[in-house]
């Protein structure tokens, strides 16, 4: 995901610019500063799940999304995976954007299949940027069909799929702004989506998509339809499943907007009819338990772990190395993360820097005073007088 918007530090960090972190217990009421640092980054120790690399040669499935190959650092992080001890049996689930160019993305692929016995794709916004490849492609739609014969050729999977008695399920989806049901910030000269979203301007849609309504939300969530056979299967034959997509299903697995260097995020991150579909898959309250229903989702760049209606929802995303830099858990040495081993799922990943304030602190999304590390960046419009 990337926001387009001067000053550069307006980008989408997973904390408060100068900011360690909240307090480990994340109890914040009303003292936005109470419990930030300047100067520095605390990272505390990661809490691995119980043997996340495992000891024999059961199944272990790993989950990363927002890889930005372009980036040297992340694609050198890639490489790097080769080097770490694996088992025939080891998945990954890779939820979209995995590079901008389609040459990057095969590259960054074929290492992916070298260090995974199986690996499972997503596209994401990143991945249909057309800027830089010339005039390859007639448009998005066209290059997505060409990821999708590449990931064949590779062995890469994109369709549901059972492995020992664990359920996979991709799903595609887009976006729409209409998503976005929240009380919106005024009084600020925020930037319009077309100036700050980049997919307005790398994407390349044919006749009848816009990234101004529906249709390519539908388009996308349509794709879903043609496995809906493979999906019926994982769900008669796993009590376990994992669903995994580029794209949010949900907004509030998103901080408010008076929390966001981009206030109108919202607008560009999920799908309706994601979660509608996650739903049917799982059921309207999650499965037995949500020891047995999650879904990995990618785009916003925030690590993630919360249970939402019987669901866990996990984002485990390498994302851009200045925003590593300033996470509070960083990212290179415990990502991919290990979401399911010795038949079950593993504990919750922590911390979480918003997943852990929002198990502290309710949402809302009614206030829209912006938080002082984003009101310092925007210019107040003029005030019209309430004297009467």
């Amino acid at each position: 995901m990337v926001v387009r918007f001067n000053p550069s530090c307006l980008t989408l960090y997973q904390h408060p610019h100068h900011s360690a972190c909240f307090s480990k217990q994340v109890a914040v009421k009303s003292s936005y500063g109470r419990h930030m640092k300047r100067g520095g980054i605390l990272r505390p120790q990661i809490d691995f799940p119980s043997s996340p690399l495992g000891n024999g040669d059961g199944l272990r499935v790993f989950v990363v999304s927002d890889l930005h190959t372009d980036y040297a650092e992340n694609l050198n992080w890639v490489k790097c995976l080769n080097n770490v001890k694996h088992s025939l049996n080891d998945v990954l689930l890779v939820a979209g954007d995995v590079a901008e160019t389609y040459d990057l993305f095969v590259v960054t692929m074929s290492l992916l299949k070298e260090r995974f016995e199986h690996v499972f794709y997503v596209p994401g916004n990143h991945d249909l940027w057309c800027r830089r490849e010339g005039q390859k492609y007639v448009d998005s739609i066209e290059k997505l069909d060409k990821l999708l014969e590449a990931c064949k050729a590779l062995g890469v999977e994109t369709q549901p799929m059972v492995i020992g008695e664990l359920g996979i399920i991709p799903l595609f989806s887009w976006y729409h702004e209409s998503f976005d049901r929240e009380k919106d910030i005024t009084g600020f000269h925020i930037p319009p989506l077309e100036m700050a979203c980049k997919d307005f301007h790398a994407c390349k849609w044919p006749q009848g998509l816009s990234n101004g309504d529906m249709s390519l939300a539908m388009y996308f969530d349509a794709m879903n339809d043609k496995q809906l056979e493979m999906t019926n299967e994982v769900q008669m034959k796993c009590d376990q499943i994992i669903t995994f997509s580029h794209f949010v299903p949900r907004q509030e697995l998103c901080p408010e907007k008076r929390m966001l260097f981009y206030p109108k995020l919202p607008k560009i991150i999920g799908s309706d009819s994601l979660e509608d579909r996650i739903r049917s898959i799982h059921g309207a309250e999650g499965r037995k338990d949500s020891s047995s229903a999650c879904h990995v989702f990618g785009h916003t760049h925030f690590c993630w772990d919360a249970v939402l209606d019987g669901i866990r929802y996990v984002q485990a995303p390498l994302a851009y190395p200045r925003e590593r830099k300033r996470r509070m858990n960083g990212g290179e040495n415990w990502l991919p993360f290990c979401i399911y081993a010795d038949n079950k799922f593993s504990e919750r990943l922590n911390p979480c820097f918003w997943s852990d304030y929002y198990s502290a602190n309710p949402r809302t999304p009614q206030n829209t005073e912006l938080a002082p590390w984003v009101a310092r960046f925007y210019r107040q419009t003029q005030k019209q007088s309430l004297d009467v």
